[in-house]
């Protein structure tokens, strides 16, 4: 057998290590027949009213056949809302001469104890305390009821101008109000804790006349947005999730993306949504699954109106940081900037694997939706997830869509 020189087995050896590099660079694809969200699809919530959702709504962050899902899941949403808002407006029954059983709301301050629970710091000249203090004390021995309304801010669209708080998720948080002691174990925590997100408690937590109270609900109630979905939240799971890692930042990234990035996201509505007509492109959120876009184009063949959708587009791995987040939107940018180009790296064309749900539909002259294809240009055709498929999104029955047309 012939023996190689040493100079020849270093130079193989130097050979081989280059090319297994050069993979690294080289996009793995899925084939686009077993992409999970390419296997069915169902009807789509309304962009223009709040729809309801059924208890099949997703409530895993993994679905039955282990998928990973790319929607946070209901808790996890409603847990992110009262986490990012510090503030809200608190339903109380009035006990005013005149008014005495209607609704009051007020504005409050709020802080979430370590199991999500609103804590607030109220004045007893307060409207809303006298409330609640009078309902405490009545003989009938009922507890006094309250609800907590808390929403986004509407700068999470990314927008200079305000685009409505009616984008944007809310809460509602309804049940028992009662004052803490001061003698409990959480209150150096909770003195804490509101006195860094509210900078001003530190002159009146002292004062006789301030208390802290915490709202503990019985009732949860979630809207993500006009027409994307809402539901009732069990108050037990709400308490066990976590909010989304990215939820501090998302508005910074969303209004960031919007402002430099806007062909960026229009090649991806173009080339990864499979909408070539898109005239308006917006990411409305961002989470560590993913991120939502909103995407205005014609209706069908009327080119005088205008449709308004919302997509999904789900990171391939769930991200732990603001910098991963950036990293998976530029490669999906990175993906639709390749296909919009004709560049294409071994068998399969650039974007056929990133997932993509879509999540909400213009229910402006709505019809009964039924399933459909997206045609992508220049590749086999794949169907659009729009409800419970491989991931769960929203199902409505034919009463929920007559009531949209109301």
């Amino acid at each position: 057998m012939m023996r190689l020189s040493k100079d020849v087995l270093i130079l193989l050896a130097a050979l081989v290590g280059s090319l297994q590099s050069a993979q690294c660079f080289v996009p793995s694809h899925q084939s686009p027949s077993r992409h999970p969200l390419l296997a069915a699809s169902l009807a789509s919530a309304p962009v223009n009213g709040e729809a309801a959702t059924s208890e099949e709504d997703s409530d895993k962050e993994t679905s039955t056949n282990g998928i990973t899902e790319i929607r946070l899941n209901v808790f996890e949403k409603a847990r992110t809302v009262t986490s990012v808002c510090t503030s809200g407006t608190l339903c109380t029954v009035s006990t005013h001469e005149g008014i005495q059983g209607s609704p009051f709301g007020s504005f409050v301050d709020y802080v979430l104890d370590d199991n999500g629970l609103p804590v607030l710091l109220m004045n007893e000249m307060s409207m809303h305390t006298i409330n609640i203090e009078k309902a405490a004390s009545d003989d009938d021995g009922a507890e006094p009821m309250v609800s907590l309304f808390t929403q986004l801010s509407s700068q999470t669209a990314g927008s200079s101008r305000k685009t409505g708080l009616q984008d944007t998720s809310r809460c509602s948080l309804t049940g028992v109000v009662k004052k803490i002691p001061a003698t409990d174990p959480e209150m150096d925590a909770i003195r804490m804790r509101y006195s860094l997100t509210h900078t001003y408690a530190d002159q009146v937590m002292d004062s006789p006349k301030f208390a802290f109270y915490r709202l503990e609900p019985k009732m949860i109630y979630f809207v993500g947005g006009f027409g994307v979905s809402s539901k009732w939240v069990d108050v037990e799971q709400y308490k066990a999730a976590n909010p989304d890692i990215l939820a501090k930042e998302a508005a910074e990234i969303a209004q960031k993306i919007n402002r430099d990035h806007a062909e960026d996201l229009m090649w991806t509505a173009q080339h990864i949504l499979g909408l070539p007509e898109a005239q308006k492109v917006r990411l409305t959120n961002v989470d560590r699954l993913g991120m939502d876009l909103r995407v205005t184009s014609p209706m069908g063949t009327r080119r005088n109106k205008l449709q308004t959708d919302e997509f999904r587009i789900g990171f391939r791995i769930p991200v732990i940081s603001v910098e991963d987040a950036k990293s998976e939107i530029q490669k999906v940018f990175q993906e639709a900037w390749e296909k919009a180009n004709e560049v294409s790296w071994g068998d399969e064309e650039p974007g056929v694997d990133v997932p993509v749900m879509k999540i909400a539909a213009d229910s402006l002259d709505y019809e009964q939706p039924s399933s459909r294809n997206v045609h992508f240009p220049k590749e086999k055709s794949r169907h659009i997830s729009t409800g419970e498929a491989s991931f769960i999104c929203s199902a409505h029955t034919d009463q929920d869509h007559e009531d949209y047309r109301k």
